[in-house]
């Protein structure tokens, strides 16, 4: 990086999203209660959530699921995205509920190895969080801690926030053979007029703009789509980077490496180009870097 460079980091907090709560059903016999994960992923402002629960299938819609901490939520719809709940407790209430009995929604391949610990509300967050709302970390940031701060400052690179609050749509894979027909998730996000102003001067100066994160480079070019220069903008952001998008605000990233199929990868590909994708790749295969979440983290500039 270089004296005048601008890094944008994304100030999402993860929320601990996993609950265990227990399926109440009430028939002939009784009622009967079975296990049940529920995982959050997306609110609709009105005390629903749209959540996967496991089992998913012998859920039923009308039933209630009952949790510690005085929380429970009805089963109001289910459908291929997943169930929609509706929560007994909103706003502060079940805010408290959550960090009394709500578990950090690590990653699959860490989770199968062990349940989430009191360590993970710390080390899955990273050291920018401030807005709650993310259902996973923006992982590319967890690699960033004071020390490494410190020395960005002293060579001259500046930092601007801004907000998306990661969903757990992000990382699914793409099922459509023309990426044309993917449907992309929707997530809420927020560029400050602050930092539109910050990332603006940057550019006039001719500083270069790097996301940190793919989340951080999806609200920037989101806000920047209609009229092609950086604005403050606030909303849900649907955005779908692929080979082909023209970047108005972007000039390198920070980020992982990502899964084959990934719209993650899609982005990665759009902005350096296929070929070199594939070229760090196999460099790193070859390497064999440690990859996800805690492993790797690259600076890729086109």
């Amino acid at each position: 990086l270089r004296p005048g460079d601008r890094l944008v980091i994304n100030d999402t907090k993860v929320i601990p999203a996993r609950l265990f709560g227990q399926r109440r059903r009430i028939s002939d016999n009784g009622e009967t209660f079975a296990n049940v994960e529920v995982t959050l992923l997306s609110p609709d402002g009105e005390g629903r959530w749209l959540t996967l629960c496991k089992p998913g299938r012998k859920l039923a819609v009308g039933e209630t699921i009952v949790f510690d901490g005085g929380l429970s939520a009805e089963i109001l719809d289910k459908g291929p995205d997943g169930v929609l709940l509706g929560f007994n407790l909103t706003g502060d209430a079940f805010d408290a509920a959550l960090e009394e009995i709500g578990k950090m929604p690590l990653p699959p391949y860490i989770a199968a190895q062990r349940p989430a610990d009191e360590q993970d509300n710390t080390d899955y967050q990273t050291m920018f969080a401030e807005r709650r709302g993310a259902v996973a970390a923006p992982t590319a940031s967890l690699h960033f801690d004071d020390a490494l701060m410190a020395r960005l400052a002293a060579r001259g690179v500046q930092v601007t926030k801004v907000t998306l609050h990661v969903g757990a749509g992000t990382f699914l894979p793409v099922k459509v053979d023309d990426v044309s027909d993917n449907k992309m998730h929707s997530e809420w996000g927020q560029v400050s007029p602050q930092a539109a102003a910050e990332i603006a001067a940057t550019k006039a100066e001719g500083g270069r703009i790097i996301p940190v994160g793919t989340t951080s480079l999806r609200i920037l070019e989101t806000a920047a789509r209609d009229s092609g220069r950086i604005a403050p903008w606030a909303g849900d952001t649907d955005i779908f980077i692929k080979p082909g998008f023209e970047f108005h605000v972007t000039d390198g990233l920070i980020t992982n490496f990502h899964l084959p199929k990934s719209t993650l990868l899609m982005l990665v590909s759009a902005l350096i180009g296929v070929e070199q994708t594939r070229a760090i790749y196999d460099a790193a295969i070859e390497r064999k870097y440690r990859f996800f979440s805690y492993g790797d983290g690259s600076l890729l500039l086109p």
